[in-house]
């Protein structure tokens, strides 16, 4: 006969073997778990809970859509120049590749040194450019975007303190937000509260 595991370890068993792909689920309810937990404890307290769409936000935002353009067109930019660097290799592999047989032995191995450097400095270009997280690319955004964010939080923030939400969620992000009254969308509040400044 087998003896049922209490509940508390049953939830140590499942939390220890988790796989790392299963920790943002977890998370997730670990997160609203709290929130309910904490809503409760608190019966006597009235907890008010808001939600925000981020994306809205930045779809909207002049600043944003500035930033977003702006790094648009470094990115066109940057892929442009990896586009030449390929496209160039891949010629002289072309042509390489025609007359190989009929060249002579030293000049087979310099056309072959400089393809070689060729595709080198394409993969070096792509690795300094637009590797995650380390990129020019990623640097550049995280720069541009930052005080942009950095406005946005605080705007978030003046508004639920304003109107004594103690929760707000993104409703764009991860957040597990099965249902969202639309009584509780502080999206247009915070730009309001971003455009007048």
């Amino acid at each position: 006969m087998d003896v049922p595991f209490p509940v508390w370890q049953r939830i140590l068993i499942y939390f220890t073997n988790i796989k790392i792909s299963e920790v943002a689920v977890v998370k997730k309810y670990l997160l609203l778990f709290t929130v309910i937990l904490f809503a409760g404890l608190v019966p006597a307290q009235t907890i008010k809970i808001g939600y925000v769409d981020s994306q809205i936000i930045l779809q909207q935002l002049p600043e944003a859509i500035k930033a977003q353009g702006d790094l648009d067109a470094l990115y066109s930019q940057w892929k442009a120049q990896l586009d030449s660097m390929s496209q160039i290799f891949q010629q002289g592999l072309a042509d390489y590749q025609k007359q190989m047989n009929t060249m002579p032995e030293d000049k087979r191995k310099t056309v072959e040194a400089e393809l070689v450097q060729k595709r080198q400095a394409a993969e070096e270009f792509n690795v300094k450019k637009f590797q995650q997280p380390s990129g020019e690319f990623f640097k550049k955004q995280e720069e541009i975007f930052n005080p942009i964010k950095e406005k946005i939080y605080k705007a978030i923030s003046e508004v639920a303190k304003a109107e004594g939400y103690q929760y707000i969620f993104d409703k764009s992000t991860d957040a597990i937000i099965l249902f969202a009254d639309p009584a509780f969308d502080m999206t247009y509040r915070v730009m309001d509260k971003l455009k007048r400044g």
